[in-house]
């Protein structure tokens, strides 16, 4: 193996109070990440562009060295679902979230408070396929959590809004307010796409609202899942630069989507199901048992392949919360597994190891924003960084850069 690339979730952040005016990053006590920063080069990417402020999906796809049109949410999410799309289809990702009423459409909840069991999301996604009554054929699945992929099957145009403003560059729909899919073109095929959506999602609303879940839900304090907002249109699958010999241990729908669709090859593992209400206790149980199966899968496959794309995801959720300390403490707990193994494995076998974000989502913000995000490279050298934080990435030797510059930088593409 040559090569070993960790991209950390949203982990770019601001200084908070709760942390002493630090980032996690800064407050995070990071000993074998702290080894690797002595020995790396730093500095800072815009995983897009300045002023730019990405989605996951765009900044990894920035990363190994696609344009933006290339690809969709939907696409790769659905990919990552094992729901393969001919020329026509119309994939979007999905959020179960809660609103007060269809008529005044005030969204309570993107995440429906991310006390959705998988069970119950199971259970709502089988009711919409069951009931709702559409002229064209269609597919929701539900993956982890609150999310789940809708496809549409036939001749349909992604030249459509989706209706989570969250995900609109500059914000053009009130936050608060439900919005309503919208053709971006004069085409016919786009207007009757956007009113084929829109028309699912208020079925949908019919659906789930009444539903016996719901129901119980509310009964127990907890908000419903009576809504679904749905983003990244696209139809059929997007062709992506090829990464031979790259392996990914993946676990989340878009990283699975990306991965394949790139000629990575992909290993995976059941994601813990969501059984009670701890959300961040589910959360916990994902992540160490996402960093135990990076480091089996790195054991196994570090003579058969040349790279390994490491993608952490539980890292941003705190940061969507405003949850500094536990964002911190994630960290903490991603040293203690995957760091202290790639400092003992990477070190004596000379692989090259890089560890940055695709975007930053600062916890007092509750979303992501355009700053920058850290950057190490880890090959032996002895520069004057000591931890692995923005204000030494910053400073450090290798400056700015943008995303698609990445790999070449670092030697991982010629």
């Amino acid at each position: 193996m040559k090569g070993i690339l960790v991209i950390l979730d949203g982990i770019g952040d601001l200084p908070n109070k709760q942390l002493g005016n630090k980032t996690p990053l800064e407050a995070a006590n990071m000993p074998n990440l702290d080894f690797l920063a002595a020995r790396s080069e730093m500095g800072y990417m815009y995983p897009v562009k300045p002023n730019f402020v990405p989605e996951s999906d765009e900044a990894i796809v920035s990363i190994f060295g696609n344009e933006l049109i290339s690809s969709t949410r939907g696409q790769l999410e659905a990919r990552g679902a094992d729901m393969k799309l001919t020329r026509g289809d119309l994939a979007l990702r999905v959020n179960f979230a809660t609103i007060d009423s269809l008529e005044k459409g005030n969204i309570i909840d993107r995440r429906a408070g991310r006390t959705l069991t998988t069970e119950e999301a199971e259970s709502l996604g089988k009711a919409l396929n069951n009931k709702i009554k559409m002229s064209c054929k269609f597919v929701f699945e539900p993956t982890l959590q609150h999310r789940g992929v809708l496809v549409f099957r036939g001749g349909f145009s992604d030249s459509i809004t989706g209706n989570d403003a969250t995900y609109v560059q500059g914000k053009s729909i009130e936050l608060s307010k439900k919005g309503f899919c919208k053709p971006t073109d004069d085409d016919e095929n786009a207007q009757y796409s956007a009113n084929t959506v829109n028309e699912f999602i208020n079925q949908a609303y019919e659906i789930l609202n009444n539903h016996p879940i719901n129901q119980e839900r509310r009964k127990k304090g907890l908000l419903p899942a009576n809504y679904l907002l749905v983003r990244g249109a696209g139809v059929e699958e997007p062709k992506l630069k090829i990464y031979k010999k790259w392996i990914s241990p993946s676990y989340m729908p878009l990283e699975i989507g990306f991965s394949k669709l790139s000629g990575m090859e992909v290993v995976t593992f059941e994601y813990p199901r969501l059984k009670k209400l701890d959300a961040y206790g589910n959360l916990w149980e994902g992540l160490k048992k996402a960093c135990n199966f990076n480091v089996k899968t790195i054991k196994k496959n570090h003579k058969k392949f040349d790279y390994v794309y490491i993608h952490i995801k539980e890292t941003d959720l705190p940061g969507h919360d405003n949850k500094p300390v536990e964002k911190k403490e994630m960290l903490e707990q991603i040293d203690k597994i995957l760091f202290k193994f790639l400092k003992k494995f990477a070190l004596p076998k000379k692989i090259k190891v890089v560890v940055t974000a695709d975007h930053s989502t600062p916890c007092k913000l509750k979303d992501h924003s355009a700053d920058p995000v850290p950057v190490l490279f880890y090959n032996d050298s002895i520069p004057k960084a000591k931890k692995f934080c923005e204000k030494q990435a910053r400073k450090g030797v290798l400056g700015s850069m943008v995303g698609k510059d990445l790999l070449k930088i670092v030697g991982f593409v010629k």
